[in-house]
């Protein structure tokens, strides 16, 4: 259906989060650690890009990426939906530890709680190896104090406190 190329670009652009990127400078002589770049992107299946299959929707940068050889063909996240999972894959803990489960298993913007303050994130540890982080995209881990991306570790976040469906 060509209408459906407009629907999931807005999702695959919002939904991609990038994690942590770019390194700091280290010492002289002393190598240099990777970049680290994920994206992670919100009822995304497997039929979805084209490398996959997919004569609907054009994904021709992830195309590219396949092309070069990086092609991923079994994913697990810890939940069927958005805020337990990118907790799951920030925390490396399932939700039922993280915190975001039961009443917390999807947030709204009037939501109360979020991603526990004690929660240790992949931001937080690269941070402590002398990485800058930087989140981009959608959050959807809490809007109040301690649970926000600079709570968490990331030196800069650009984007949406929660799904840009939901009302403010």
């Amino acid at each position: 259906h060509p209408g459906m190329r407009s629907v999931f670009r807005p999702l695959l652009s919002l939904g991609l989060l990038l994690a942590a990127v770019g390194t700091l400078a280290r010492a002289a002589g002393t190598a240099r650690p990777p970049n680290i770049v994920i994206l992670f992107a919100d009822d995304l299946g497997y039929g979805d890009l084209g490398c996959y299959g997919s004569p609907n929707i054009r994904t021709p940068h992830l195309d590219g990426m396949a092309r070069e050889g990086l092609r991923f063909t079994d994913f697990y996240v810890g939940a069927a939906v958005c805020s337990p999972s990118r907790a799951a894959l920030l925390t490396g803990r399932l939700p039922v530890r993280n915190g975001m489960f039961g009443e917390r298993n999807v947030l709204y913007p009037d939501s109360k709680g979020g991603l526990p303050a004690t929660e240790i994130t992949i931001a937080t540890a690269l941070k402590q190896r002398g990485y800058a982080t930087a989140h981009i995209g959608k959050w959807h881990l809490g809007i109040v104090p301690g649970t926000t991306p600079r709570d968490h570790g990331f030196d800069l976040s650009f984007g949406l406190p929660y799904s840009n469906d939901m009302d403010p």
